[in-house]
């Protein structure tokens, strides 16, 4: 069954159900869903490579594939936008692996019960424990349950930007001789 992150009211979940096996078939993790109301409904799909990372093209292909098994099941009656982004940098966390592999970022984290008097915690991510989500508050270390959180995502930071940025260049998805030469006020040229 989805968890309550990656898609929280029921008409999330049952969009879940039904994208869910396209989106693993092609090769990705969905990371999260969500209809939105408006003007025109909207649905949101957030989905990367299990390694992470996602494309212009390869949400493209996924927005092709989940069109067509919406269309079959049909399970939206009005109109709608369908949206398929990567996570971005501030991005969700849904899934236990993502608590690992953000260890040492900045993360807000909203359980559903009050724990120890709250139900919003900010601090470093200290990886995962079991079921736990470890996250280091100025009080100290704190375990979280995984099943008790409601909404979890990073924080846009110049460590987190800086880190993102790094692995696309290590990853040859960043061609900085792609980019112009600029010319400067002075005359001179910067790369």
């Amino acid at each position: 069954m989805t968890n309550d992150l990656i898609a929280k009211a029921a008409i999330d979940r049952r969009m879940a159900e039904i994208i869910t096996p396209f989106i693993e078939d092609m090769g990705f993790d969905l990371v999260r869903v969500r209809l939105m109301s408006g003007n025109t409904a909207t649905l949101q799909i957030m989905a990367e490579r299990p390694e992470g990372g996602i494309e212009v093209d390869d949400c493209a292909q996924i927005s092709t594939a989940v069109s067509a098994a919406l269309d079959v099941e049909d399970p939206i009656v009005e109109a709608y936008t369908l949206e398929v982004s990567s996570p971005g940098i501030d991005r969700p966390l849904t899934m236990l692996k993502h608590f690992e592999a953000f260890e040492g970022y900045e993360a807000k984290l909203e359980t559903s019960e009050l724990i120890d008097g709250r139900k919003r915690f900010k601090g470093m991510l200290a990886g995962v424990e079991g079921t736990e989500v470890l996250i280091n508050l100025d009080e100290g270390t704190v375990g979280l349950e995984f099943d008790w959180l409601v909404d979890a995502k990073l924080v846009l930071t110049d460590e987190l930007i800086q880190e993102m940025l790094r692995q696309r260049k290590a990853a040859g998805i960043i061609d900085e001789d792609a980019f112009d030469t600029i010319e400067t006020d002075d005359g001179s040229e910067e790369d």
